[in-house]
């Protein structure tokens, strides 16, 4: 008697490493590309329980100083001098309607070079000036600590 081979059946699983593949390759391309996607200095900014919205601040041309927490001061994302402040901010909003310069300071960067940078903004010409902040996260459900100390 003849022993025949036979082919083995077809296999109804479904194959899952080429979609964690693609699924990887998604995941790092985002990591990769998120970062670059943010507009100007990243800084901690202080955090406030009543913060205004200035939604004006995220549009592309809006004018954004940026101080971090060891004194450098940033345009933008370009590195500019306290002396220089003035004139590139005065060249920056005199074609625009809104005259508003936005600061996001670090929550620890020094006070002085807050209001230095304040001060060359106004000397600038400018009289609406915005500080951003941002909003404290309080977790729904649970006391104030106040409250659940008495």
């Amino acid at each position: 008697m003849a022993f025949k081979a036979q082919a083995p059946g077809s296999v109804s699983d479904i194959n899952v490493t080429p979609l964690v593949d693609v699924m990887l390759v998604l995941l790092i391309i985002f990591m990769v590309i998120t970062p670059m996607l943010q507009k100007g200095i990243s800084v901690d900014l202080a955090r406030v329980n009543n913060p205004h919205l200035m939604n004006a601040a995220e549009k592309e041309d809006a004018t954004v100083l940026a101080i971090t927490r060891d004194g450098k001061m940033f345009l933008g994302s370009d590195e500019i001098a306290l002396d220089k402040i003035t004139g590139k901010v005065k060249d920056r909003v005199a074609d625009k309607l809104d005259k508003t310069v936005y600061i996001k300071a670090d929550a620890r960067a020094k006070y002085g070079d807050v209001v230095s940078v304040v001060d060359a903004v106004r000397a600038a010409g400018v009289d609406s000036l915005g500080l951003l902040t941002e909003k404290v996260q309080t977790r729904t459900g649970a006391a104030p600590a106040a409250a659940a100390a008495q």
